[in-house]
């Protein structure tokens, strides 16, 4: 759901709690499309996220450390430039609209006293944060709006801040049940009456517009021209909890979830309509239910949008090699047919005193075939009989070198093909821009990306494998790529530690490292599933997971980095899971 203006209300009771005279201490941007403000006070620091994704458009005090650019954007050093050291002295909201304002005190270059606004609006795809001077100029945004954009409101540099165009709606704050309800009776025709509320109430999301509407038909459809005494008395009951828990701001953060637990909605009240069971307060403020609510959908978010030029790149790779397979499989079953060219010069060569030249075929007996049956030769008319015979033999030795060449040119382009698909099944995986550099360079000393210049940059410090404890206190180690694969099998495991890795399926190598005991069953069944989860097949129901020790995995010459080959692998069938990571 969208973060409506009721809890956007929640949200700057929080934060002024919690940030209301606190410092900026530090700014970063993580994205294109998101500030994190590290805030100071005495009680200690606290984290600001402002996002303006236009899927996850929020702003809370969040736990999750931001993992920055290696450069910082313009943006970001004009906000250090600006911002730092200022102090927050107020969070204001004009209704219950969808727009917070965070006036901070800063010094200006001159040392003078000045109040800098960062306008913080949650609209969908039109979300933007936009730094204002004391003037109430723009200064600068996270997202620019020209003519070209939109010609109502522009977003610009030196340009006047106008807020969002206010919606002709009644505000909860300044109107009771009975002008709600009298809005909703006005309504020309016949609407649902989620529907009627939602065109009428400022800053209520659809889900509350659904709840009442739930509530006040116990679970029936109501309709907005249909509302006798009964509905209307409970449509008026549960409105006036509501508008009490919306100006006192005493409402409770819930998250819905569906049947697997996943979170689908958020919101201020317990929420009925799903059933029981699916509205659970999980956290005690409205910043950690966001926090909760978007991390891993805006990390998943960052890491789509930093890795497709990686997955492009890989795709082509990929598609360039099943095209060249196809056609060199077609190219090797034709010449497949090369014996056939052989005994067409040995029967021309043994019936040269029959044919004459000029001829344009010559019909002899097959003596190669056991029913001794006629054949049809066809003849070069230019050429003498012995020379078709050696025609023939050319054509013979040509083919047979052909298939030769193909077969090697065929396996080289399959284990490319394999070694592709493993790096994007791996990039698929990634949860860190640090894992997407990791494979980056991969990439870069495997020849796919070609680097500008000739200096090196200085190589980040590699990332360790994710690690595991079972129940019985074994650790299984997880590779995030393939470069890692091969270090931790080849270098850091022990030839009696286990091997585990997915049948014929791109995936992590992982290693339960035994220190000499025996494995437990619960801790096998533990590192297959892993390997599963962290494979191509994370989606699939039960997935094949070969295992051995690792004595018996070794890597051809010249393999490709986390190609490797084994032997006294034993399967098991399990079902893809994952584990909380040793922290």
């Amino acid at each position: 759901m969208a973060l409506d203006g009721v809890l956007l209300r929640h949200i700057k009771k929080e934060l002024e709690e919690k940030l209301i005279d606190s410092k900026v201490d530090k700014i970063y941007q993580p994205t294109k499309d998101q500030l994190v403000l590290s805030m100071r006070s005495r009680e200690g620091s606290e984290l600001l996220l402002i996002s303006a994704r236009a899927n996850s458009p929020r702003i809370n005090i969040t736990a999750a450390k931001p993992e920055n650019p290696k450069y910082p954007p313009m943006l970001c050093m004009l906000l250090r430039k600006k911002l730092s050291g200022a102090r927050l002295r107020a969070v204001r909201q004009p209704d219950l609209e969808r727009l917070l304002l965070l006036e901070f005190e800063a010094k200006n270059e001159l040392g003078d006293t000045v109040m800098l606004t960062l306008a913080v609006e949650i609209m969908g795809q039109y979300s933007n944060i936009i730094f204002i001077d004391e003037n109430g100029n723009i200064i600068d945004a996270v997202k620019r709006v020209d003519a070209s954009m939109s010609s109502q409101r522009l977003v610009l540099p030196g340009m006047k801040y106008e807020q969002p165009p206010k919606q002709s709606k009644l505000c909860v704050l300044d109107n009771d049940a009975e002008a709600i309800i009298k809005a909703v009776e006005s309504l020309p025709g016949s609407k649902p009456l989620s529907k009627a509320l939602l065109s009428v109430m400022q800053g209520i999301s659809p889900i509350i517009c659904r709840e009442l509407e739930y509530l006040t038909g116990r679970g029936a459809d109501v309709f907005s021209d249909d509302l006798d005494e009964d509905k209307r008395t409970r449509l008026s009951y549960f409105l006036k909890r509501d508008i009490k828990a919306v100006r006192e701001c005493s409402g409770e953060p819930f998250i819905i979830t569906d049947q697997s637990n996943k979170p689908i909605d958020f919101t201020f009240e317990h929420i009925q309509q799903y059933g029981s069971g699916r509205a659970k307060k999980e956290t005690d403020s409205f910043c950690a239910m966001l926090d909760l609510y978007y991390s891993k959908k805006d990390n998943a978010e960052t890491i789509r949008a930093k890795s497709e030029d990686l997955t492009k790149l890989l795709s082509n790779a990929a598609s360039r090699l099943i095209k060249k397979i196809y056609i060199q499989t077609d190219e090797l079953k034709s010449s497949a047919d090369r014996e056939q060219l052989r005994i067409s010069g040995d029967l021309i060569q043994a019936n040269l005193y029959r044919i004459t030249k000029g001829s344009k075929e010559v019909t002899v007996e097959n003596f190669y075939d056991e029913n001794m049956s006629d054949i049809t030769i066809s003849l070069d008319p230019a050429l003498s009989p012995a020379a078709n015979a050696q025609k023939y033999y050319k054509a013979y030795q040509k083919a047979k070198t052909a298939e030769q060449v193909l077969k090697i040119q065929l396996e080289k382009a399959e284990t490319e093909l394999d070694y592709v698909s493993s790096v994007l099944d791996a990039v698929s995986r990634a949860e860190s821009t640090a894992e997407l550099a990791e494979i980056r360079l991969e990439l870069t000393e495997q020849g796919y990306i070609k680097t500008k210049g000739s200096k090196k940059q200085k190589a980040d410090k590699p990332l360790p494998p994710k690690e595991y404890v079972s129940q019985s206190g074994f650790t299984i180690l997880v590779g995030r790529n393939n470069k890692q694969n091969d270090k931790l099998t080849l270098k850091q495991a022990d030839k009696n530690d286990l091997w585990f890795h997915t049948k014929d399926i791109p995936g992590s190598h992982t290693i339960i490292l035994t220190g000499g005991r025996e494995v437990d069953d619960d801790t096998m069944l533990m590192a297959a599933s892993l390997a599963a989860y962290n494979s191509k097949s994370r989606e699939a129901g039960k997935v094949p997971v070969d295992f051995t020790k690792v004595r018996y995995v070794s890597k051809p010459r010249d393999a490709k980095p986390g190609m490797v080959i084994y032997v006294n692998q034993q399967t098991m069938f399990v079902e893809p899971k994952d584990y909380p990571v040793k922290k």
